[in-house]
């Protein structure tokens, strides 16, 4: 009798993928490559044991709840195997710790995540029975985390096993227990799995070495998802699994995490205790090409039908509209960051070479130019001020071109817009980034008390650009408080010279925006083209996204240059 029946099973899926026999992103391929590798790296032990309990544990014990297959064992495809292999099997060589503490697992809609999802929590559970294991499954809503929940909780009922646990799910808690007696009648482990929605108020409470976080492309903040990770540092044997789809918001705590773990995946970082499996296209713009299709789905020919995702394409093609919905569902792409223009990894890559402060930066001897990008009542307000550093960073002189910004909405339409939008206002004002304006509208008088703010702290600010449109009281308020305004004027091929020196500057490795995340935001909502003069016109990736702040940024490095221009008696010719 065979002891490890799915091994074969597993190990055919990794070496087809890096012998190329099946279709596969970038990312799986180096996935199965690490598998693979890791296998044979003495600092690893393999548990085959423990990867085929977990594997029997879901094929035995867990059925289909809907649809046809409805009462069928719950067969595992093979890149879930893959997936249950990794997490159970290896342990650091010589001990009995599990090697892997936080997975991320991405993929696309429709290929039965949720389902596989609570089974792999309900596996992981009972293999960690005897350490009283604690699960949660959280998600950004709980009818969301219901969903697994309910799952578990059928399945309980179709076992005939519903006596022997105790099952809360009443609005006050949603949660399986049991506690398992040996045949001595002394207690032999116990498991406890609990729903909830996912609320960084209370997480302080829960303990537990499991937690499954559930369509983390929603957390808007990273203390959503990096609170769970401190809620299980008392635990060796620990597993924070988080599962999600590709989202709209390229300045997201998931986007990054994608990056990151690209980055582990390329060799680029390395972190042995993160799982890593990725499945998304590799080119956006063939999203017509059943390969990509493939690509992008591991469920492709099971729960993805080939048929249907190849009618969604062409019905993309033929609505550009619906797109970037099919390109963001159904292969697995981030779509502010297939239309943006400026790689936000490169930008970031640029400002985290700097660690300036803005009480820093206001003692440098720098002159400032200030820029103001106002709305017309009740939507996001940028102020920022530009200006250059030189300093000899020991290989020569650097001139670092540097951008304060600070945003403005009226606390009445940020909830609202947060919620629509998906933009963390809250999150921005906790950080120091944004003023909320009491009132529907954006008070000036609060973007005049910021520039004035600056130069209070010492920022040495010689002149405030702005868009003459809807700016007449703003202008009188500051011209009152004692800055020089200047018109800013907002045509595209008068702030042309100004987005391609900010573009050189990110080329460079000299752009810093003092790690600010709202501009950072901004910055990734950018879409542009050239005319047929070679000037960039530009605007947001979509109608509801930002990008104020950077606009506000162009508006006072345009009005930078032409400062420069005049102290070197050049023409003007901006």
């Amino acid at each position: 009798m065979n002891e490890h029946p799915n091994r074969q099973t597993v190990m055919d899926y990794a070496r087809d993928i890096t012998e190329g026999r099946k279709i596969a992103c970038a990312e799986l391929k180096q996935a199965a490559s690490r598998f693979l590798n890791d296998l044979n790296d003495p600092q690893w032990d393999f548990r085959y044991d423990d990867a085929e309990f977990v594997i029997r544990i879901v094929e035995e014990t867990i059925v289909h709840v809907k649809g046809t297959k409805t009462g069928q064992p719950f067969r595992l495809e093979p890149w879930e195997m893959f997936i249950g292999y990794n997490l159970a099997g290896f342990y650091i060589a010589g001990t009995d710790e599990r090697r892997f503490k936080e997975a991320f697992i991405f993929i696309p809609r429709k290929n039965g995540k949720t389902p596989f999802a609570a089974a792999l929590v309900w596996a992981f559970s009972l293999l960690d029975r005897r350490t009283a294991s604690g699960a949660y499954i959280i998600a950004n809503r709980l009818d969301r985390a219901l969903e697994s929940f309910d799952f578990l909780v059928k399945n309980i009922r179709y076992m005939g096993e519903a006596e022997e646990f105790h099952i809360l799910d009443s609005n006050a808690e949603h949660s399986i227990s049991r506690e398992f007696i040996g045949a001595d009648g002394s207690l032999n482990g116990s498991i406890v799995i609990q729903a909830l929605a996912n609320n960084s108020q209370f997480a302080d409470g829960i303990n537990g070495n499991l937690i499954l976080l559930d369509e983390i492309h929603a957390y808007r903040k990273p203390d959503d998802y990096l609170i769970y990770k401190d809620a299980m540092k008392a635990y060796v044997n620990k597993l924070l699994i988080g599962i999600t789809t590709a989202g709209k918001n390229i300045n997201s705590f998931c986007y990054g995490r994608l990056q990151l773990c690209q980055k582990i995946l390329s060799g680029a970082v390395r972190d042995d205790q993160y799982f890593v499996f990725i499945c998304k296209a590799d080119d956006p713009d063939d999203y017509t090409n059943p390969v990509e299709h493939e690509k992008a789905n591991p469920n492709y020919g099971v729960t993805i039908r080939p048929q249907d995702i190849m009618a969604d394409a062409l019905q993309a093609m033929a609505d550009p509209k619906s797109r970037n919905n099919f390109l963001n569902k159904s292969l697995n792409i981030y779509t502010n960051a297939a239309n943006a223009y400026f790689d936000l990894a490169e930008v970031q890559a640029s400002d985290e070479l700097y660690a300036w402060t803005e009480d820093d930066l206001a003692k440098l001897p720098v002159t400032w130019i200030g820029g103001a990008d106002l709305s017309v009542m009740h939507d996001l307000t940028a102020a920022t001020l530009y200006g250059e550093y030189t300093y000899d960073d020991g290989g020569g002189k650097k001139t670092v071109g540097i951008v304060v910004s600070h945003g403005f909405m009226p606390v009445t339409q940020a909830q609202k817009k947060a919620d629509e939008d998906e933009i963390p206002f809250f999150w921005w004002k906790d950080e120091g980034w944004l003023t909320l304006c009491n009132g529907d509208t954006v008070d000036y008088g609060d973007v005049v008390k910021q520039f004035q703010a600056w130069r209070t702290a010492g920022f040495k600010i010689k002149t405030v650009a702005f868009d003459k449109y809807k700016s007449r009281d703003f202008v009188r308020m500051m011209k009152a408080a004692g800055f020089r305004m200047e018109n800013g004027d907002q045509q595209y091929w008068k702030k042309s010279e100004a987005f391609r020196y900010t573009e050189k500057k990110i080329k460079e490795r000299t752009f810093y925006y003092v790690h600010n995340k709202a501009y950072e935001y901004c910055i990734g909502n950018v879409k542009a083209v050239e005319d047929p003069d070679e000037r960039m016109r530009y605007e947001k990736v979509d109608s509801d996204h930002r990008m104020d702040l950077f606009d506000a940024g162009i508006i006072a490095c345009k009005e930078y240059i032409i400062q420069q221009d005049r102290q070197t008696k050049i023409d003007n010719w901006f």
